[in-house]
């Protein structure tokens, strides 16, 4: 059990970058408010500290604090960390119930076994029409009644579970070892191999080469040349390691948000010596 789970939905550079922009709104709270602002006059530094830290804190996190702002250069902070809020609040929220949901509905079978005893609706089960692989459904699991989900080419079993069309599908396992290790890294195999059948090389009757051919490739089976390129390609794989974890949103993803972010803070700043500025001339 992963206690920090509720963390991966922002990768750990956005989480520093969140707690920095917070610290500093907060600082800048304090220095545009402190004078104007009821609520954080009167009180110690610590205090207005927290109390600066706090608005942004519960601002970013759509909470809220327990005082205004009464400036304009702490309300374009304001702004910054509404418009912060907006789009982190919704990312974490939509990336957490993702990762929750997918969670929840991982291996919810374990094999075949699960298929032939109903625990998915059949119409949610891919099967390629005109196929081996039909004639095996029809004969061992459906009793030959056509209760599946119909696909017309192998590429439909990717694109409809990634779409949520179905929920499983069944074909040659060397195939989706392959796919799923080096194109589809959100999908996964399930349950052993089941219904083992002979695959054969096809070559021209009296072909000169054909002995050559058992030849070499018995040699290659007993050196384990075989097995290797097995492992290689279909064992292997180009996934990356963690495409079982929660993706993070990454800070270069939100490169546009921040940049927005400090152009408003900036904003905030040119406005609060403005303000002052125009104050001792007056």
């Amino acid at each position: 059990m992963d206690l920090m789970a509720f963390l991966r939905p922002l990768s750990l550079k956005l989480w520093i970058v969140l707690l920095v922009s917070t610290l500093c709104s907060g600082f800048l709270i304090c220095l545009f408010e402190r004078q104007d602002n009821p609520a954080l006059q009167h009180r110690s530094i610590i205090s207005l500290g927290a109390m600066s830290t706090w608005y942004s804190f519960g601002t970013i996190v759509g909470y809220g604090a327990d005082f205004t702002v009464t400036t304009a250069a702490g309300r374009l902070v304001t702004i910054g960390l509404y418009i912060l809020s907006l789009v982190i609040v919704a990312t974490y929220t939509a990336n957490l119930a993702s990762d929750l949901t997918t969670s929840k509905t991982k291996d919810i079978i374990s094999g075949i076994d699960d298929i032939k005893n109903g625990k998915l609706s059949y119409n949610r089960i891919g099967i390629l029409v005109d196929s081996s692989i039909e004639e095996y459904y029809l004969r061992d699991v459906s009793g030959g009644i056509r209760n599946f989900y119909p696909l017309q080419q192998d590429s439909e079993i990717y694109s409809n579970l990634i779409n949520n069309i179905i929920d499983a599908a069944i074909m040659d396992a060397g195939v989706l070892e392959y796919a799923t290790s080096s194109f589809y890294c959100n999908l996964t195999l399930v349950g052993t191999d089941f219904d083992q059948s002979a695959f054969g090389i096809a070559i021209p009757k009296r072909w000169l080469y054909a002995e050559d051919l058992d030849i070499n490739i018995l040699l290659l089976r007993e050196s384990g040349d075989i097995d290797d390129l097995k492992r290689k390609w279909f064992q292997g794989t180009t996934c990356s390691i963690a495409s079982d974890i929660i993706t993070s949103t990454t800070i270069e993803s939100m490169s546009g948000l921040f940049v927005t972010f400090i152009t408003i803070i900036i904003l905030s700043l040119f406005t609060y010596i403005w303000k002052k500025c125009y104050g001792k001339i007056k």
